[in-house]
């Protein structure tokens, strides 16, 4: 017998846009993405339309002013120091258990579960950083000063409630914020060179 010509069969190829279009859902759905994640802050709301401007001048001793140089120096107050001393400088600002003059004055507060308790209510941290710092430098100096409040919020909370301040309930979370608030003031980047 001989071949004759034969015609093999098309393939129906109709649905083939359905089944990769469905794919394509698929694969959307269950792929997860990575995404950027920011620095947390808290910015004031704007003001209100008849709100009449004033400015809120704040106590020089109630101001902690930390700059990074192009350099990636750190001056915190009047002096240079490394990144592994800021922690412990932000903590000693922040608590001023002496009550010493040259740090921010405390004042009494009314905080719910702890009642009245005297603290360092106005404090902020002033962060400037020059255009040339590099971002290492610059996310290493946050962390630092994130961790500071990190430390006394976790001290305060093992005080009160003999606790870390990850197994807190969200009341007593709230308090413990209201204890010590992160007062954080970012500056636009300035050119303040080198030592």
């Amino acid at each position: 017998m001989a071949k004759g010509n034969r015609k093999v069969p098309d393939i129906n190829s109709s649905s083939t846009a359905d089944i990769a279009f469905l794919l394509l859902i698929f694969f959307l759905i269950t792929t997860s993405m990575d995404t950027d994640r920011g620095l947390v802050r808290k910015l004031p709301p704007p003001p209100e339309k008849d709100q009449k401007q004033t400015d809120m001048v704040a106590k020089k001793r109630n101001v902690l002013i930390v700059k990074i140089n192009m350099n990636n120096e750190i001056m915190c107050g009047d002096s240079y120091i490394t990144v592994d001393q800021l922690k412990n400088r932000v903590k000693e600002f922040i608590l001023n258990e002496n009550g010493d003059e040259n740090l921010p004055e405390l004042s009494e507060k009314n905080i719910p579960i702890f009642g009245k308790v005297m603290l360092t209510a106005k404090h902020v941290i002033s962060l400037q950083n020059d255009r040339g710092t590099s971002y290492d430098a610059y996310i290493g100096v946050q962390n630092e000063i994130v961790a500071a409040y990190n430390d006394l919020r976790n001290e305060v909370s093992q005080k009160q409630f003999g606790k870390s301040y990850s197994e807190l309930t969200e009341d007593q979370q709230a308090a413990v914020r209201q204890y010590y608030p992160q007062k954080i003031s970012e500056a636009e980047p300035k050119s303040y060179g080198g030592k």
